[in-house]
């Protein structure tokens, strides 16, 4: 049963931004493990039955790898960065056809600079960013009633296109520079977020407000779900 983060996860991950090396961390496993993955593998645990009744199509797994825990070990076999930690707890509910973290999922970030909410698909590879343009493209007013609804100019703060992530300086190929909804077909990201505090992570409702946010995004992921051809 998920009883809640505590003030030493925070100050673990940010010990561990001082110390992020092999031996300090195998000093303070346990401490890792009492603080931050423990505390997760309950939240993920307890997010299996109010997930469900979303969507069936998205998935808590709770493993200490291989499920929606994002791995805290780095993979720097091909990095410039040879830290071998990331110095923040990472929760992905994915879509039961993801494989990886570039599927329409929810997601749950917490490091000692931010604590946030979102839902959406990072940085998907460029023929499934493509569905995602053709479908705003085709259903525009679609698009433009989904940005403009109340749960999520209320719940994530969202107006026009301000989305979260990363975008194309150029149009896109095959759009036209001066198409009504250009910024949007600009997106290399699909991300909404909201940003959360210290006193939401450590409040014993946490379970509660991740379940709202996940209702309220679940239009829009709806919409990306579509775009891509997968059942949500």
């Amino acid at each position: 049963m998920f009883e809640g983060f505590t003030k030493d996860t925070i100050k673990f991950l940010r010990l561990l931004e001082k110390n992020n090396n092999r031996e300090w961390f195998a000093e303070q496993k346990p401490r890792y493990e009492k603080s931050v993955l423990f505390p997760a593998m309950a939240l993920v645990e307890d997010m299996v039955k109010p997930l469900g009744k979303i969507s069936p199509c998205f998935k808590a797994v709770s493993k200490r790898s291989g499920g929606s825990i994002m791995r805290i070990y780095r993979d720097v076999r091909f990095s410039k960065n040879k830290l071998p930690y990331k110095t923040n707890l990472g929760i992905h509910f994915r879509h039961i056809k993801g494989k990886d973290a570039h599927c329409p999922g929810f997601y749950f970030h917490v490091s000692p600079d931010e604590i946030f909410f979102a839902a959406g698909i990072w940085s998907p590879p460029n023929p499934e960013l493509n569905k995602i343009r053709d479908l705003i493209d085709a259903d525009p007013e679609r698009w433009k009633k989904l940005l403009r609804s109340k749960t999520i100019t209320t719940e994530f703060q969202r107006g026009g296109s301000s989305f979260q992530g990363a975008s194309l300086k150029r149009p896109p190929r095959g759009y036209d520079a001066e198409h009504p909804l250009i910024d949007d077909l600009k997106l290399k990201d699909h991300m909404i977020a909201k940003r959360l505090t210290e006193a939401d992570l450590l409040d014993p409702k946490l379970l509660g407000k991740l379940t709202k946010n996940i209702k309220a995004s679940y239009k829009y992921i709806n919409f990306l779900c579509d775009a891509l051809f997968l059942p949500s």
